[in-house]
């Protein structure tokens, strides 16, 4: 069965190094989204995955990827939640472990690879 995975993230660089990575492997149907606005239509693909920004700041009606998982989860409660940020704020990383947001990526050289490596063990 396909593992269907959204990229949520304001940095088209970003958005689409993960787009072509995950497109390319077998098992993984993928969306990308610049917007969190832009995926709530789609919500009815079942994601298994949502792999979100923290920040948004280009023209998003959402400022966070705080605001995005609650706006999903109103819809769509399946999904596993994976945030990549530039920050490493504690308080900020508390406000998504309070939604059940286990798994945080920072956005290093080597994010790709850290990326990988949570998305098969989903």
């Amino acid at each position: 069965m396909d593992k269907v995975i959204f990229f949520i993230d304001d940095d088209k660089m970003i958005l689409n190094l993960m787009q072509y990575t995950f497109s390319n492997r077998d098992n993984c149907k993928v969306f990308a989204f610049s917007k969190g606005e832009d995926c709530l239509p789609f919500l009815d693909k079942n994601p298994n995955i949502v792999v979100i920004d923290h920040s948004f700041v280009n023209n998003s009606i959402f400022n966070t990827g705080l605001e995005i998982i609650d706006k999903i989860r109103e819809t769509y409660a399946g999904a596993s939640f994976i945030v990549l940020t530039g920050s490493n704020d504690s308080a900020i990383r508390k406000q998504y472990e309070q939604r059940g947001v286990t798994s945080f990526i920072n956005k290093d050289s080597f994010f790709i690879d850290i990326l990988i490596e949570k998305i098969a063990c989903i």
